[in-house]
C-alpha cells in the first residue's frame, strides 16, 4: 500500500511551495503551528490556507474544550471547504473522552482527523462510534510517545488491524522525528504519515549508499576542520 505524505505546517508561503509538489498529498495544522505561523483571526487565516489548497485535504482544527462548542465549532469549520477535515482532539483538556463530539459530527457526515492519539484501546473506542461511509482519519503520535520511551509500533499495528473494517478510516503516523519514519510508517501500512516541510525534503533524497554517506560524512569533517584551521 502506497502511504500518502501530508505535510504539517500553517506558514502561508510554505503551503504554496509544498502544495506545488506532487509528493504531497494534503495538509494538517493545529492551534500550535497557526500560532507560530502568526495566525490572528483563526477563521481568515483558515481560509487563506484553503484558497491556496483548495483540491488537497486540509485538517484545521477546533480549540474549544466543552462538548457543546467543539461541536459548533467542527460545523461551522467544516463548511469552510469541501477538502476540510475537522480536527478533534481524542480527549479534551480534562483527560475527557470527546465520544460525544466526534458521533455528533461524523453523524452529520462530517469529515473528521482525530488528533492526539496514542493507543490502540483509543482507536477502538473511536471506530466504535462512527460509521462506514464518511471519511476519518486517526492520528496516532509516534514521535511523543517514543520521546517518553514508549514504543509506538505495537499501537500502530493494532489500529491498522482494527481499522480495517472501515473502508473510510485511515489511519495516520503523527508527530514525525525523523525521515526514516516514513519507511516504518510505509513497512506498517499506516495511510498517511504527516511531516514538517524539512522532513518532506530529506525524503525527497532518499536513495543515497552507505559508500556515498560516509564519504559525505568524512568530507564535513574535513571541511570544518580546515575552516577552524586545526593544528596538532
Amino acid at each position: 500500500m502506497k502511504t500518502k505524505i501530508f505535510c504539517d505546517i500553517a506558514d502561508l508561503s510554505l503551503i504554496k511551495k509544498f502544495n506545488k509538489l506532487k509528493i504531497v498529498k494534503g495538509f494538517t495544522t493545529n492551534p500550535s503551528l497557526m500560532r507560530k505561523a502568526g495566525a490572528k483571526d483563526y477563521k481568515s487565516y483558515s481560509k487563506q490556507i484553503l484558497k491556496i489548497c483548495n483540491n488537497k485535504p486540509v485538517s484545521l482544527e477546533v480549540f474549544a474544550d466543552d462538548k457543546e462548542s467543539m461541536i459548533k465549532q467542527g460545523i461551522e469549520i467544516n463548511t469552510w471547504g469541501k477538502n476540510v477535515y475537522v480536527k478533534v482532539p481524542v480527549v479534551n483538556s480534562k483527560n475527557k473522552f470527546t465520544g460525544d463530539v466526534i458521533k455528533k459530527l461524523n453523524n452529520k457526515n462530517i469529515k473528521l482527523n482525530i488528533t492526539a492519539v496514542y493507543t490502540a484501546k483509543q482507536t477502538k473506542k473511536i471506530l466504535k462510534l462512527i460509521n462506514k461511509k464518511t471519511k476519518v482519519i486517526i492520528s496516532i503520535f509516534a514521535g511523543r510517545a517514543a520521546d517518553s520511551g514508549k514504543d509506538p509500533v505495537p499501537e500502530f499495528i493494532e489500529s491498522i488491524k482494527l481499522a480495517k473494517k472501515y473502508n473510510n478510516v485511515e489511519i495516520l503516523w503523527a508527530s514525525v522525528r525523523e525521515p526514516y519514519n516514513f519507511l516504518q510508517a510505509k513497512n506498517l501500512g499506516c495511510h498517511i504519515i504527516t511531516t514538517p516541510p524539512t522532513i518532506i525534503e530529506k525524503i525527497q533524497k532518499f536513495g543515497k549508499s552507505f559508500d556515498q554517506l560516509t564519504n559525505e560524512t568524512v568530507k564535513a569533517f574535513l571541511v570544518d576542520a580546515k575552516k577552524s584551521k586545526f593544528r596538532i
